[in-house]
């Protein structure tokens, strides 16, 4: 049986070492790949991603724990003010500023939660539907949208008789 080396047992524990990095208040998975794990972040979807790789020259296919402190503070910075193209922006004409902007993370959830507050105050068909809990975007519900955590309709049902068998 053939004794290794202190450095191949190194170089092997640092391979299958896993950790946690923290970008934008997000906790990403070292063992991910870099395309994979900004998409963690609440805002960043795949298309983003992919753009942020091009754009930082970053190697989509390294691991997020491969990435060094430098890389790390580029990637926060860039979210701060992403330079992307028209169409992978989240917010285009916003309602109050009428400017294009991307939204990450918990401003993205207060920004919703403030445009669906204003649909049920100004009484819109969206905001009531909003307000009932009922499907927005037009889908149908004879069949789905019955329970959805509330007590509602939960199917059809037999009526209980008084007889005893």
């Amino acid at each position: 049986m053939q004794m290794e080396k202190p450095q191949e047992i190194k170089e092997k524990s640092k391979k299958d070492y896993f950790s946690i990095i923290r970008i934008k208040q997000t906790d990403i998975p070292g063992n991910k790949k870099i395309l994979v794990g900004l998409t963690y972040i609440k805002g960043i979807s795949w298309s983003v991603s992919n753009a942020m790789c091009k754009i930082l020259n970053l190697d989509p296919e390294r691991k997020i724990v491969d990435l060094d402190k430098k890389e790390i503070a580029q990637i926060e910075e860039f979210l701060k003010n992403p330079a992307l193209p028209k169409f992978l922006l989240n917010r285009r004409k916003d309602f109050e500023t009428g400017e294009d902007s991307h939204l990450i993370g918990a401003e993205l959830d207060m920004k919703k939660e403030f445009d669906i507050r204003r649909l049920k105050k100004i009484r819109s068909y969206r905001g009531l539907r909003h307000a009932f809990g009922h499907p927005v975007r037009g889908q149908r519900t004879k069949a789905h949208f019955r329970a959805k955590g509330k007590k509602k309709a939960i199917g059809v049902q037999t009526k209980k008789t008084g007889k005893k068998r």
